[in-house]
């Protein structure tokens, strides 16, 4: 695996990609890299001749409460990693690659962008949409992975993909889970005990959204009274927004409809930030 830190090499390789007609995957990351980017490595190495991994811990994506140099930098371990799950490249430029001095162009997406995440951390898409911007102009990929844990992200970059015209297949990989069900994400390597089984109170309100929609429970506002009254009785966790939406605008649903809701929720445990979602 090759290791690519300037634009220029990057689209000089992407270029050569073209012309040998390879087609070439993307896995955008932020590094700090756990078994659900393997899931999408592997993923990606499946569906392409070329893997391209991006590690970029991108400031745009980070509200002023969430400070970025708090997120974990492990690049030693990420490249690792990525040749392990097949990477070919690991593209890894600095900040000043990305956004130059006098960087001043964004991309935004105003409609499937504004609730939930949107709501709650009004900057962050305009980072994602904008640094996904710059990486699909860099590296022209055939196809950019994304996982399912992050559900709003997957529809917003599908839209501004639809929108901008760009000929790149979205290809989503099911959230990857620890034994007991709580999401593989970042912030679960620095959990206290106590945390991690207060944790589980997500696992256990999506279970139970997803058991009401199986036996038949049509109303959102039964399943999202239900999966409150069970994150309400843990102190430490503190409610964002829970919303029952179509998974392709994030539009609340009237009626719940098998294969075609997902139950999207988004918590405070203590100072740290969890997702997660369900299809029901």
């Amino acid at each position: 695996m090759q290791q690519v830190s300037t634009v220029s090499e990057m689209r000089q390789l992407a270029d050569a990609f073209r012309r040998e007609g390879k087609r070439v995957a993307l896995v955008p990351t932020q590094g700090a890299l756990h078994a659900g980017q393997e899931a999408l490595i592997r993923a990606a190495v499946a569906q392409a001749d070329i893997v391209v991994v991006s590690i970029f811990v991108n400031p745009l994506q980070f509200p002023a409460n969430e400070p970025v140099s708090n997120y974990p930098r492990s690049l030693t371990d990420d490249l690792q990693r990525c040749a392990a799950g097949g990477a070919h490249f690991a593209f890894t430029p600095s900040a000043e690659e990305i956004y130059p001095r006098g960087y001043s162009t964004y991309v935004t997406e105003e409609a499937v962008a504004k609730p939930l995440d949107g709501a709650s951390r009004p900057t962050h898409f305009r980072g994602v949409t904008t640094v996904k911007a710059r990486l699909f102009n860099i590296i022209r990929p055939d196809f950019v992975i994304l996982g399912q844990k992050a559900a709003q992200r997957v529809a917003v970059v599908r839209k501004m993909i639809a929108d901008l015209g760009w000929a790149i297949e979205v290809v989503v990989v099911p959230t990857v889970r620890e034994a007991d069900g709580l999401a593989v994400g970042v912030p679960n390597r620095n959990f206290t005990t106590t945390q991690r089984q207060e944790s589980l109170a997500l696992v256990q309100s999506l279970r139970k959204a997803k058991s009401m929609s199986e036996s038949g429970v049509r109303s959102p506002d039964r399943v999202i009274a239900e999966v409150t009254h069970i994150l309400g009785e843990h102190r430490r966790i503190r409610i964002i927004y829970i919303a029952i939406v179509d998974p392709k605008t994030m539009e609340p649903m009237r009626e719940i409809v098998p294969g075609r809701s997902l139950l999207m929720l988004a918590v405070w445990l203590d100072e740290v930030r969890l997702i997660d979602n369900v299809e029901l």
